[in-house]
């Protein structure tokens, strides 16, 4: 089964189950400030949670893009260095809105992966909270999952919480066993089993069940209804439901490990020396989709994010010989994968190349010298018996070379250095304490009320950067000092 039939046989199940197909919404959040990028289907549907919104159905279903870089929900470390993590993924999900509960949530889900994509039910587990009863009770009434594999862990694995406060739940997670080919480990103290760590038991689909609210004092309140809320991710899936044990291998993946293999003639494989082949066709996913659903690499906020994931992306391509801008001729089979689930991408698809290409040609300008001079820094500490690479060389790299600091720890972290960061943070605010301060003194705020009369007169400039790097404009004022002299 192709991906785009697995996005497609998912949604009509739920069609048919009565739920609404709501539209993936964009990577940047609509009024959260709390979140840089969405990172989970339910985000969308905060409010209702929340108790502070409603929407016109009971049950609803889609596949969201997501995005996870920073914070509490952070796989950046992961991307590569295994075959299944990734900073740009597909959530497939579906709630209740106090519409149906744990009952039906686990039929739906066992009904989907056994009935519809003949998962066998030999390789299937499900864990609950281990005070939820209930769950367990409806785990052996409502499917046929073979006695002995409901297993009960304990809040950290089983119980799920919005934030600090708010609405929370307990958990029902569906886990798969890929074979013991999976697991690899020549390590005999190994354990090799649901949630201990070991690939070859993987999460497939958790299913929260929102039943309390945590208040301030930290105690949980039944709410007044109850919400079903489940993720799946579907690269994950992909892998499955296509019999290989890498997300990289799936027909989602492989037209762009192909291309990357052909640019750098460099071959692909499963283990560490195909750590920079997923990395690069990961990040340059991540970049090519958020940039474009509107957002601008730049020195801050989300910009600086995608900044940041389009140099490590660069700098892993540096390791299969690419010393000069690739990244942009991956546009092509990431939107010919891609398009049809998300036309935004087509849409924008000369854009997006050009943009990234034009990040990729500002790095290279200043890599190899800033390459050159923490390789001198690292052999100096190295011949001192050191191995904290001081603050303020690394934001020197940073502020000169234009090395995010989590690009110097990857490459210090690998020569076995770490990064004094917070050396580096304290030379980071001195550098703005001077900006501020030389700009103190200089804006004239009585004399804001002249550009006022231009906006009233002209109205407002439009921006186009979403749809063109290059426009016609028109100069309507000049403005000096305070004074309008045309």
């Amino acid at each position: 089964m192709k991906g785009q039939e697995i996005r497609e046989s998912f949604l009509e199940f739920f069609r048919r189950k009565g739920h609404t197909i709501v539209p993936s919404a964009s990577l940047i959040p609509a009024d959260d400030p709390t979140l840089l990028f969405t990172n989970a289907g339910m985000n969308q549907f905060k409010d209702v949670f929340l108790g502070t919104g409603k929407r016109s159905y009971k049950r609803a279903a889609n596949i969201q893009k997501c995005i996870r870089v920073s914070g509490k929900h952070n796989d950046l470390e992961q991307v590569g260095h295994d075959t299944y993590h990734h900073t740009f993924f597909e959530m497939m999900g579906n709630w209740s809105f106090g519409d149906y509960y744990k009952r039906e949530a686990i039929r739906f889900a066992w009904e989907l992966l056994t009935e519809v994509w003949k998962i066998p039910k030999e390789r299937l587990w499900a864990t609950v909270y281990e005070e939820d009863d209930e769950a367990e009770k409806c785990w052996y009434e409502e499917t046929d999952i073979l006695k002995g594999r409901v297993l009960r862990f304990g809040a950290d694995e089983n119980f799920w919480e919005m934030a600090e406060t708010g609405p929370c739940g307990p958990c029902s997670e569906i886990h798969i066993d890929l074979g013991e080919e999976a697991c690899q480990s020549d390590d005999p103290n190994h354990v090799c089993g649901i949630n201990a760590g070991c690939p070859r038991y993987v999460e497939l689909w958790n299913l929260v069940f929102m039943q309390y609210n945590r208040n301030e004092k930290g105690e949980l309140e039944p709410l007044p209804e109850k919400h079903v809320d489940t993720g799946m991710g579907f690269e994950r899936l992909t892998a499955v439901l296509q019999g290989v044990l890498d997300n990289y291998l799936t027909d989602v993946f492989r037209p762009i490990i192909e291309m990357i293999c052909d640019i750098t003639g460099v071959d692909y494989h499963s283990d560490k020396r195909g750590t920079p082949h997923r990395v690069v066709a990961d990040h340059t996913r991540c970049a090519v989709f958020a940039i474009a659903d509107g957002v601008m690499p730049s020195n801050e906020g989300r910009g600086y994010v995608i900044r940041r994931i389009i140099r490590r992306a660069v700098l892993y391509g540096k390791r299969l010989g690419m010393d000069e801008p690739f990244m942009w001729r991956l546009v092509d089979p990431i939107v010919q994968v891609m398009g049809k689930a998300y036309p935004e991408v087509v849409e924008r698809r000369e854009y997006v190349k050009r943009l990234i290409q034009l990040e990729e040609e500002r790095f290279h300008r200043t890599l190899d010298r800033g390459l050159a001079i923490l390789e001198e820094e690292l052999q100096r500490l190295e011949e001192a018996g050191e191995r904290v690479i001081p603050g303020r060389k690394a934001f020197e790299l940073y502020d000169t070379y234009g090395f995010p600091l989590d690009l110097t720890q990857l490459i210090a972290r690998e020569r076995g250095f770490v990064v004094d960061e917070k050396g580096f943070n304290e030379a980071m605010e001195e550098q703005r304490a001077r900006g501020r301060a030389s700009w103190q003194g200089q804006i004239d705020y009585s004399k804001a009320e002249v550009y006022a009369d231009v906006l009233n007169e002209y109205g407002s400039t439009k921006f186009v950067g979403y749809e063109t790097l290059e426009t016609d404009s028109k100069v309507v004022a000049l403005i000096r000092s305070g004074e309008m002299i045309s």
